[in-house]
C-alpha cells in the first residue's frame, strides 16, 4: 500500500507523511535548513500537493519546520536561543509538576520504570537514552492528571526531542549519570520535598542545556 492509496483517506495520508518526515528530521536524515516544498514532499511520498502542504503545516505547528520571510518551509536549525527557551519551558512545567507530586508524595510508576531502563544501559553516553529519558520526564507531567498540562507539554515535545537527540548524538551525557540524577529527583518527591525536587530538576536540565549550547558554539 502506498501513501496515496485511497483506502487511507486524506487525513490518513497527511498523518502518514507527517510521521515519516518527523522521523527523518529527528534522525537527522533531513538536515537542518533543508527546504521542504509542497512539490518536493509530494514527489518524495507520491501524494497530492494539498496533502503534502497539510503535512508541512503540521510540522510547522510542532516546531520542527519554520517558514521564512518568503514563506518557504525549512527544517528548523537548532541554535542557542532555541535550546535555552526549550529547556527553560520544560523546567517551568516540570518543576510545577514535581511540587504537586511531592505534596502527595506520589512517585510516578512510569517514571521509575523509564529510569530503570536507563540504569540498565551500558555505561557512557548513548543516543538510545533519548526515548526512556523523554518518557521519564513526560511521566512526571502526566502524573499530575491534568489533560491541559499534558497537552501543553506535548506541544513542545518534538522540539524537546530534537534538542535531546542533539545532546546525546554528540555523546554529551552519561547514561548512568542521567539515571542517578533522575533517582535523586524521585527520592525528593517520595520524601515530600518539592522544592528540593525542583532544584534537582533545574540542575539536571540546566546541565544538558549548557552542554548543548557550548557544543553548538564549537
Amino acid at each position: 500500500m502506498t501513501l496515496s492509496d485511497a483506502s487511507l483517506g486524506v487525513v490518513g495520508i497527511v498523518d502518514a507523511v507527517t510521521r515519516r518526515l518527523r522521523v527523518q528530521i529527528l534522525a537527522g536524515d533531513i538536515a537542518a535548513g533543508t527546504a521542504l516544498t509542497e512539490a518536493k514532499v509530494s514527489e518524495m511520498f507520491g501524494v497530492a500537493r494539498p496533502s503534502a502542504k497539510a503535512a508541512i503545516e503540521q510540522l510547522v505547528a510542532s516546531g520542527l519546520v519554520v517558514r521564512t520571510a518568503h514563506r518557504s518551509a525549512r527544517v528548523v536549525a537548532i541554535d542557542a536561543a532555541m535550546v535555552r527557551d526549550v529547556y527553560r519551558t520544560r523546567t517551568r512545567l516540570e518543576s510545577a509538576a514535581l511540587r504537586e507530586l511531592a505534596a502527595m508524595q506520589r512517585v510516578p510508576v512510569d517514571a521509575a520504570a523509564a529510569n530503570a531502563e536507563i540504569l540498565a544501559m551500558p555505561q557512557g553516553p548513548d543516543p538510545t537514552t533519548v526515548d526512556p529519558d523523554l518518557r521519564f520526564h513526560t511521566a512526571l507531567i502526566d502524573a499530575v492528571d491534568s489533560e491541559r498540562t499534558s497537552r501543553m507539554y506535548r506541544s513542545v515535545l518534538d522540539e524537546v526531542r530534537l534538542c535531546m537527540a542533539q545532546v546525546q548524538g554528540r555523546r554529551l551525557l552519561d547514561a548512568q549519570a542521567i539515571s542517578a540524577q533522575h533517582a535523586e529527583i524521585l527520592d525528593a518527591v517520595a520524601a515530600g520535598d518539592g522544592d528540593h525536587a525542583a532544584a534537582l530538576l533545574a540542575a539536571h536540565l540546566g546541565s544538558a542545556e549548557e552542554r548543548l549550547v557550548e557544543a553548538l558554539g564549537e
